[in-house]
């Protein structure tokens, strides 16, 4: 017999499908689509409820993220534009978060640079600058041979259309992928949120008209790049004063972009008059206008290439823009360390509140990887296998392909980053194995405290799985370290600028002995093949992940993370699918409240979709509604990440909405989960008081150590998957369900369940 009481489940990142998650084999959609929809199981097929006779309903958004081929490749290629954005969304509790914002913004648009520098690089530098005029370089090569024929201005042209075709790739990219999530409308929201910073504001799962002008402004950085790297190449040839004009337009076009990045506009909507929409049509117009100019002006006649050396200003380029990363994360590490010494104690990170810098030299350090690593495979393909460098000397007659400095000094960070991370990472595992080893045998001898001999092995194993259930927090130590050395790493390029290589400083550091020199020398030249090395290794991540459903799962993990929090801050990143399944969620819920009560369950990350969406939720369904979370990561991973999102006063605001009808179901064997409110032990008094001390509920895992009569095996360790199918689900399920029948509507839902 069902009962007027709908209890909606919401999977979580790589979910299950419909069918699994409901626990039944035919299924049929109530509402959504193909996409993300919302399931029942078919009647006609067994038993439909779920239970004590309640209505289960599934809520599948798992092909909004679910791995195809465009997703994998543009994996491999956003990864630094995803973790440039999810930077801003870590930031400490307290403020309005609009500095912050704003750092990460400009952070954002230095990458967007870097990468179209190393194009440039490529094509007008390698190619056009240094290669075609060299017989031996293009000896063989009809697809570059041609390009003699021309000179250095109409070649910096035809060369400049691969660049500009790439910028306009990725601004089609881009604003296609708005249409699928971005586009969807939502009238759910707090009206009293002060401003649109916060999860229960009206505007804050909309970005559509956001990420459309930061678009518009990144592209307009990228063209403004590419002009100003052409024009500053060509003004050395011929001295034009309108070569000098149209360089000075370029800068000013990319310093007015930076000063709209900086604008509170962009971080959510305010009131008064928004300078970003005004400025938007004749930024494009400007950029349009300087391109036809600055392509106007390369086909002037001027003297020809002088041989040797590379493209004139573009390694300074290179570095200013590296410089500018360095500058902006030391400032974003600055006011988050002042923001969390201000925030009270129990809203501060466990790694200091470092997030948006950590993740912020993430970011910069995967794009100076992937864009060194272009440029010296390219350079090695042109050189027919031999980079010219310190100590490499190229044979007769080659051309000198001179990559910039800068880029030596990016693969020799990138070579002592990975190595120094890595050993911290193996000892912060190996020091902190006792303690954790300690903690897993108290709890397991504290579940089964008589276990019998025979069973000492599968002890033996749960603590094993226990322990390592606690290593997530071990590795904030790693998070700073590889901060400081990505910092250390950008800040040496800067040697670049007095044209100071690892070999160069290893001369004058030891008084120029050759072991220290060739040591330098050998360090670089495996620093540029482990760019290689990585940049392969994200192509076989992507391959595997075709094969492997291990492989496949860590990369959904990442990728549905990573793309959870709108775009405010990079526009190529990929498109956020909670700017969808947040207000669908919503509006579902609300739309059963009219006539049901809804126990709104989920797992993992979906207890983040399923708190997200009761902050979105009108007052007017609040009283109908509990909240069931497990395996949630909200307090334990997101509340330290995203502390001014998922902190403990929104986790308090959350269960204020549903009148704490709200029950977090944890296993000490999860890796991934924990309690929200209070880790106390059933039996034991929680370490909170109120009702927030009775919204978590510890599972034992296993069940048992030891063989039930009528099996053949112990019951399994379960740890984060699943719950469902747990007995104390049910009686939890039953539990809310009969509190929201009990519940007087006229009391606004606020009588907290004893």
């Amino acid at each position: 017999m069902s009962r007027d009481v709908v209890e909606l489940r919401v999977h979580g990142v790589t979910g299950v499908r419909a069918e699994e998650l409901l626990d039944h084999p035919v299924v049929v959609r109530v509402a959504g689509d193909r996409n993300a929809g919302f399931y029942r199981p078919r009647p006609g097929f067994g038993d439909t409820t779920g239970p004590g006779g309640v209505v289960i309903e599934a809520y599948q958004w798992r092909n909004l993220t679910v791995s195809t081929v465009a997703r994998t490749l543009s994996l491999l290629f956003l990864l630094p534009f995803m973790f440039s954005n999810l930077a801003a969304w870590l930031r400490p509790p307290g403020g309005n978060g609009d500095t912050v914002k704003a750092l990460c913004r400009v952070l954002g648009a230095t990458i967007t640079a870097i990468f179209v520098l190393s194009i440039i690089g490529v094509t007008l530098d390698l190619v056009g600058w240094q290669c075609v005029q060299y017989r031996p370089c293009t000896a063989g090569r009809g697809y570059l041979a041609w390009l003699d024929e021309f000179p250095i201005g109409p070649r910096m042209v035809v060369l400049a259309v691969f660049p500009a075709a790439t910028i306009r790739v990725i601004w089609w990219v881009g604003k296609r992928s708005a249409r699928s999530y971005e586009a969807f409308r939502s009238s759910y929201g707090s009206s009293g949120a002060p401003h649109g910073d916060r999860l229960d504001a009206p505007g804050f799962w909309s970005g559509e008209t956001i990420v459309g002008r930061l678009r518009s402004i990144h592209v307009a950085i990228a063209y403004g790049t590419l002009d100003a790297s052409a024009l500053f190449a060509l003004i050395t040839l011929d001295h034009r004063p309108v070569g000098v004009a149209l360089l000075a337009a370029a800068a000013l076009l990319v310093a007015a972009c930076v000063v709209l990045l900086c604008l509170p506009a962009l971080s959510a909507p305010h009131t008064g008059w928004d300078w970003t929409r005004a400025v938007i049509r004749p930024l494009r117009v400007a950029v349009i206008a300087i391109t036809v100019l600055t392509a106007g002006y390369a086909l002037l006649p001027r003297p020809p290439v002088p041989r040797g050396g590379a493209l004139p200003g573009f390694a300074l380029s290179v570095n200013l823009v590296i410089l500018g990363q360095a500058a902006l994360l030391l400032a974003l590490a600055v006011i988050t360390v002042w923001q969390q010494r201000a925030a009270p104690p129990s809203a501060r990170a466990f790694f200091r509140g470092l997030g948006a810098p950590v993740f912020g030299a993430v970011a910069a350090g995967l794009a100076a990887t992937i864009t060194a690593g272009l440029v010296y495979r390219v350079a090695d393909i042109l050189d027919r296998g031999d980079i010219p460098g310190p100590g490499h000397p190229p044979p007769p007659g080659s051309p000198p392909l001179d990559p910039p400095i800068a880029y030596r000094w990016e693969a020799l960070g990138a070579l002592f980053t990975v190595l120094l991370v890595t050993v911290v990472g193996l000892y912060a595992g190996r020091f902190s194995r006792r303690r954790r080893d300690r903690l897993a045998e108290r709890i397991s001898r504290e579940d089964f405290p008589d276990a019998p001999p025979q069973a000492a092995g599968q002890v033996q194993t749960v603590r094993r799985a226990i322990s390592r259930s606690r290593l997530a927090e071990q590795f904030s130590p790693l998070l700073i370290v590889y901060f400081v050395l990505s910092l250390l790493s950008l800040v040496f390029t800067a040697l670049d600028l007095i044209e100071i290589g690892p070999t160069q400083l290893a001369q004058q550091v030891s008084g120029n002995r050759g072991t220290f020199v060739g040591l330098a020398a050998y360090l670089t030249d495996a620093g540029t093949i482990s760019l290689g090395l990585i940049i392969i290794g994200l192509v076989l991540i992507g391959l595997l992940a075709y094969v492997s459903p291990e492989v496949r799962r860590a990369a959904g993990v990442l990728w549905d993370l990573g793309t959870f929090f709108p775009r405010t801050t990079h526009p190529f990143a990929p498109p956020c699918y909670a700017e969808r399944a947040v207000p669908e969620l919503a509006r579902r819920v609300s739309a059963l409240t009219r006539e049901h009560k809804v126990v709104l369950s989920g797992h993992s990350h979906g207890s983040a979709l399923a708190a997200a969406a009761i902050l979105q939720l009108p007052p007017e369904s609040l009283h109908r509604v509990a909240l069931l979370t497990y395996g949630s990561p909200l307090r334990r991973l997101y509340g330290h990440l995203m502390p001014a999102y998922f902190g403990e006063d929104v986790l308090q605001e959350v269960g204020e909405r549903v009148g704490w009808r709200w029950r977090n179901l944890w296993r000490n064997t999860d890796p991934i989960s924990g309690a929200i409110f209070s880790t106390h032990h059933p039996g034991q008094a929680p370490a909170v008081g109120g009702p927030a001390g009775q919204v978590d509920v510890r599972l034992r895992d296993p069940r048992a150590v030891t063989v039930p009569p009528m099996d053949t095996v112990p019951p399994p360790i379960e740890a984060h998957w699943p719950y469902h199918t747990d007995p104390h689900y049910t009686d939890v399920v039953i539990e809310l369900a009969d509190y929201l029948d009990r519940e007087d509507p006229a009391d606004g839902g606020r009588t907290a369940p004893r």
